[in-house]
């Protein structure tokens, strides 16, 4: 039995991935010097949880047939330097996902933002539909038990592909390493500033992906986006260019509907961004041979994925939602698509300044206008956080000035902007919740019931 070793195993993507290994047979170790829920209570229920948390270059032995080296790790870990002291093999997460699928048919989708719903939407159609397929997804999916399944059997793989770094020891990101055969691009727009720090370095990954598409295979792209539009027009003749652009829809009662060949079809999601990624969640199944009668009778059951303009609560009056939000683009774009499903009613939008890049002083003007769609907008960040990350400090003035929109107020103290928000009156209105992180402590599901029980 092969045994894996994972050094860091407690993070969002590590501990799924070793729950998948150890699902398919294989025997799994990890360490790591800290483990919270939801990680914590999984891998316990599988037997994976460590018996002790720390780092233990003791039980690095060479009966270990592969390391996996999670982000969380530094490059000084104490069992990776065992590791390479003994010639392990030590890969990436990334790496490992592909030495595990080399054989299949790889689907990998990829964009600034859009990934986790694109991939997500594909992932239901096809299980909607019985067809036998391996994923890694950077969410929770509903009616799937992990983010991670591999398999001996299974022909296709489903990867969301991540731009960011793939391990402390591999410095690539992490869509450069699956070789996709079918692949999708959403959209360029600057992310992981600490990474790339300027706009060139940061597109660049983006065409040494579409590069790496294999021989015949094909790529689905957001039609508008102009760095696609000079990525993706100048494709080799082997690759397939699959361009989309927002389905045509009509909103009426606060429900999205499309007509397709005659027919039409009630959706669960909304918005124009959700639009164009069930357009191209379309596109990308029509290359795994799924009509558009299978796919859309399918899709019209999806609910989203967590934190992807999740419902949290709703009645005849008011609806919460949450959303993973926090670049400009995607920030804006949800402000708007709950503000266009919902005209009359008033939409009171939360955002919190949570990433290493929207807590750049130098990357806060990127924020210029992107909350002009709420009637309120409230924007909090935590000046812990900031110091945690060794950052320059920011205010309140300078957040004002970069949003650059009246309806903007800013709050540094979660237990204030809480209590803003239970002084309103929510007949007619809508609360949208927009993070990464959790606002310092919010319990989303609690505080929604809280607000319109």
């Amino acid at each position: 039995m092969m045994h894996i070793h994972f050094i860091a195993i407690g993070g969002a993507a590590m501990h799924n991935l070793a729950i998948a290994l150890h699902s398919k047979g294989y025997k799994v170790t990890g360490s790591d010097d800290e483990i919270f829920d939801p990680s914590k209570s999984r891998l316990k229920k599988h037997g994976l949880l460590p018996d002790e948390y720390g780092w233990f270059p003791e039980k690095i032995n060479a009966d270990i047939d592969v390391i996996i080296l999670g982000m969380h790790a530094r490059k000084d870990n104490p069992e990776l330097l065992k590791a390479q002291e003994l010639n392990l093999k030590v890969y990436s997460y990334p790496e490992y996902l592909y030495e595990q699928c080399k054989g299949k048919k790889r689907v990998v989708i990829g964009g600034s933002h859009g990934k986790t719903t694109i991939t997500s939407m594909i992932m239901h159609v096809l299980k909607t539909l019985d067809f036998d397929f391996d994923y890694m997804v950077g969410a929770q999916v509903e009616g799937f038990e992990t983010m991670v399944k591999l398999s001996h059997s299974a022909p296709i793989a489903i990867f969301e592909g991540d731009e960011y770094l793939s391990s402390p020891i591999d410095l690539r990101p992490k869509f450069h390493w699956y070789k996709p055969h079918v692949a999708l691009l959403t959209g360029v727009a600057w992310d992981h500033i600490n990474v790339f720090p300027t706009w060139p370095m940061y597109v660049e990954q983006f065409k040494i992906f579409a590069d790496s598409i294999q021989e015949n295979g094909s790529l689905v792209w957001y039609t508008k986006d102009p760095e696609l539009n000079k990525i993706c027009t100048k494709l080799p003749e082997s690759i397939k260019s699959l361009p989309y652009d927002t389905l045509e829809h009509t909103i009426k009662d606060g429900e999205t509907q499309v007509c397709i060949n005659d027919k039409n079809y009630e959706l669960n999601i909304f918005g124009e961004h959700n639009l164009q990624n069930l357009n191209g969640a379309r596109l990308v199944c029509g290359q795994l041979g799924i009509s558009e009668d299978q796919f859309f009778n399918a899709i019209a059951s999806f609910a989203g994925a967590a934190k992807r303009l999740q419902t949290l609560k709703k009645n005849r009056e008011t609806a919460i939602y949450l959303d993973f939000a926090h670049s400009p683009s995607k920030l804006k774009a949800t402000t708007e698509a709950v503000k266009k499903q919902f005209p009359n009613r008033k939409l009171i939008a939360c955002m919190e300044l949570h990433t290493f890049s929207s807590l750049n002083k130098d990357f806060l003007p990127q924020y210029e206008n992107t909350m002009k769609f709420a009637d309120r907008a409230l924007v909090f960040f935590n000046p812990e956080v900031i110091k945690h990350k060794q950052l320059d400090d920011i205010t309140k003035e300078e957040v004002q000035k970069a949003f650059a929109s009246d309806n903007v107020e800013v709050y540094t103290d979660t237990e204030l902007m809480q209590a803003e928000i239970k002084k309103i009156d929510w007949q007619n209105k809508n609360l949208l919740f927009m993070s990464s992180g959790n606002f310092s402590g919010i319990n989303f599901n609690a505080f929604a019931e809280e607000l319109i029980d």
